[in-house]
């Protein structure tokens, strides 16, 4: 049955409703390859007991018998992101301060994502908290890159990743605080999106008004079933009330080079030398440009306008604001603070010396950011950068501590180059740009579109998978 893992979610969608495949064939040929595969990839973790899944397999065949359909995703598995709340999973984090954390109802993007007919068969693996691009933790271990296992994946999203990259998921989902659905889908030839801010209701959580720097969303091998995922998880929730009422419509997405032409990208490169990134990484995004301008679109280099540092001042002060509740709450059990990962116990104590004023002074920086760049989209329609500083690093680095001869001052640094949708609250996708001159290694470019134009970067990532959609259609060893 592993065959039947080659389809990709819309595809095993109309198979499954048209009965030329069964739930349960499905399931039980998702489960082989999990058997096979995650032993060395490690990205699905807590899984289900067999039995138990294709039971549940069973029930949707039968309902299916009975011409009744869930919807689009009926009987197919999914892993949830350990971020997310799914009812009989624990929701870890990746810590084993919460490894028998059992939540009380699935979050709202699980339940969605149930509601559509999906099999939730485990979680997928994280780093500690989500804090950091490198999925390893002290509870389950480290995911290993799905193109080659010496090197990381990619997080905090990097089980979501390297379980679908491997075809051990037909689609997943994630959260992205700080480039980590769009940093593992780089690193693992995907197609990852941040949405925009409040397009996918987050939590329920303990803040709903401030914390809204972090978001779910979903992870793909086709712009189809990325899209489609989207629309399923999003959607105004009352219980998350700064979440957009405005419905996202996908249906109308053309998947031809289309789009392309005329298209205004403005490439922010490095950011004027401000970025310190490893050698063939702007030779891979600007391959992907140049393929996106022989579709007709209109590529040019611009400077990026504003104080770089004094942005990533206003990033610090936003993330320890955002992070040091979160590692507070954990401060409380035993052995906390020689539990936690150091990265933790760093944004908390940080944390701890911030003033009101610092936080609001940064929201002004912020404010005139966004500012900022809705002038930029006068000029354009898009704005390109690479999806990550460097190549993926090898498994057993917490995080690297130099690109070329620049030091990394804390343990994101090289991660930077992701924080300017986050703080706009802007959507922006990652799409596969291409390989390490010498080594198996993808790397991926993102665009980062206007406010709330999440169709419009779908349509925009339609049209570049139709230009190369021979080239995506590579695919690591193993899978």
């Amino acid at each position: 049955m592993s065959h039947i893992t080659d389809f990709n979610a819309s595809e095993l969608s109309e198979r499954i409703q048209q009965k030329q495949v069964s739930c349960t064939e499905l399931m039980q040929a998702y489960l082989q390859r999990i058997n096979t595969l995650n032993p060395t990839f490690n990205a699905i973790v807590n899984l289900a007991p067999a039995d138990q899944l294709l039971a549940q397999a069973k029930q949707c065949d039968d309902e299916l018998a009975q011409g009744q359909s869930r919807g689009w995703l009926h009987g197919i598995p999914q892993a949830i992101k350990d971020t997310g709340h799914a009812l009989g999973f624990p929701s870890t984090f990746g810590s084993r301060l919460l490894a028998a954390q059992m939540p009380r109802a699935d979050s709202i993007m699980t339940a969605r994502m149930k509601a559509a007919g999906a099999i939730v068969i485990g979680k997928t693996n994280m780093p500690e908290l989500g804090l950091g691009s490198h999925t390893f933790n002290t509870l389950f271990g480290a995911t290993p890159n799905a193109w080659d296992t010496t090197v990381s994946a990619g997080g905090s999203s990097g089980g979501a990743a390297v379980a679908l990259a491997q075809r051990m998921l037909p689609v997943a989902d994630g959260s992205d605080f700080m480039g980590s659905l769009r940093n593992p889908a780089g690193w693992n030839h995907l197609f990852g999106m941040r949405p925009s801010q409040g397009r996918v209701p987050y939590g329920p959580g303990a803040d709903v008004w401030v914390d809204q720097l972090g978001t779910e969303g979903p992870m793909a091998r086709s712009v189809r079933d990325l899209a489609r995922l989207l629309a399923t998880q999003a959607g105004h929730d009352p219980r998350q009330p700064l979440s957009i009422n405005t419905p996202l419509d996908v249906s109308g997405i053309a998947y031809t080079p289309d789009a392309l032409k005329g298209l205004r990208v403005g490439w922010l490169g490095d950011l004027g030398g401000h970025l310190a990134i490893e050698e063939g990484i702007l030779d891979a995004c600007e391959d992907a440009l140049r393929a996106m301008q022989t579709a007709g679109a209109h590529i040019e280099p611009t400077a990026a306008g504003f104080d770089t540092q004094a942005l990533w001042e206003c990033w610090l002060i936003w993330r320890r604001a955002l992070v040091g509740p979160k590692a507070a709450a954990l401060m409380q059990l035993p052995g906390a603070r020689e539990t936690l990962k150091p990265e933790a116990l760093w944004e908390y104590d940080n944390s701890l010396k911030l003033s009101f004023m610092d936080f609001q002074l940064a929201s002004q920086k912020r404010t005139g950011f966004y500012n900022h760049l809705l002038q930029m989209f006068e000029r354009f329609d898009v704005l390109a950068l690479p999806v990550a500083q460097v190549w993926p690093f090898p498994l057993q680095e917490r995080w690297p501590q130099k690109i070329g001869d620049r030091a990394m001052d804390t343990y994101h640094r090289w991660m930077e180059c992701t924080i300017y949708a986050t703080l706009a609250g802007l959507p922006a996708i990652s799409l596969p740009a291409g390989f390490h001159p010498t080594r198996p290694w993808p790397m991926g470019i993102q665009l980062i579109g206007k406010p709330q134009g999440d169709q419009a970067l779908l349509q925009v990532a339609a049209a570049y998978e139709a230009v190369r959609a021979d080239w995506l259609d590579q695919r690591p060893a193993a899978a």
